[in-house]
């Protein structure tokens, strides 16, 4: 628990210096800990450290992790793509999904949402580097998408998320987080209330925030490398 909360507080304090770099304040990004393939008592030593908000990519991982846990009152995001045959449970078990990226899918998480649940908060997921191995909504669809998703019951539409080709150059980080941004603000201006910037994670969440992220994802910064074949 002890290096948890270490990391947990490095990672604070590298968002409030980026943030103050970019002219903005610290409470204008949120972290959002990303908990896939680590166990759940991983998770509660982070909720122990003030963490509140975890995500997961995997759903039965998450499922598990979901039930071990429920006395903490988490606020569970799923990132993860979502699959026809899995949105129920992510409706019924989930706060947010960021991976929408398929009118079918937003369709059929709508109409699973429970009734005596609040609406599923969602984001687009636009595959912002245009990669065959990702992902996501082409960015000319966006558009489209967007607007097609707001007018779903159930669900409200909060804004865009990226993974973006990794790259160690900051220069390059920042173009595709600026692209995703233009992205955002184009469907703001098309009268869509969106509020939510999902990008960045534990090598480029410096350039994600100078860009206007208003959630990062980070994952191995809090909680270490991550072994796969172990799952």
């Amino acid at each position: 628990m002890a290096i948890i909360a270490s990391n947990l507080q490095a990672v604070r304090a590298a968002m409030a210096a980026a943030a103050v770099l970019a002219d903005r304040t610290a409470d204008e990004v949120t972290l959002l800990a990303v908990s896939k393939t680590f166990p759940a008592t991983a998770v509660r030593s982070a909720f122990q450290a003030g963490q509140r908000r975890f995500a997961e990519s995997y759903l039965q991982e998450a499922l598990d992790k979901i039930a071990a846990l429920d006395d903490l009152g988490i606020e569970w995001h799923f990132i993860g793509p979502v699959q026809s045959n899995k949105t129920r449970p992510i409706a019924e078990h989930f706060c947010w999904v960021h991976s929408v990226d398929r009118l079918k899918i937003a369709e059929r998480l709508s109409a699973q949402r429970p009734v005596s649940l609040p609406p599923l908060q969602c984001c687009l997921q636009v595959n912002i580097s245009d990669e065959d191995s990702k992902s996501g909504v082409r960015p000319d669809e966006v558009s489209q998408l967007a607007h097609e998703i707001a007018r779903l019951p159930n669900l409200q539409l909060r804004g865009l998320m990226a993974v973006p080709a990794p790259t160690d150059d900051p220069l390059v980080q920042r173009a595709a987080f600026a692209r995703l941004r233009e992205l955002y603000l184009q469907l703001k201006s098309e009268g869509l209330p969106l509020d939510t910037l999902s990008m960045g994670m534990s090598h480029d969440f410096a350039a994600a925030i100078a860009e206007g992220a208003t959630i990062v994802r980070i994952g191995s910064a809090i909680f270490g490398e991550r072994n796969y074949s172990a799952r």
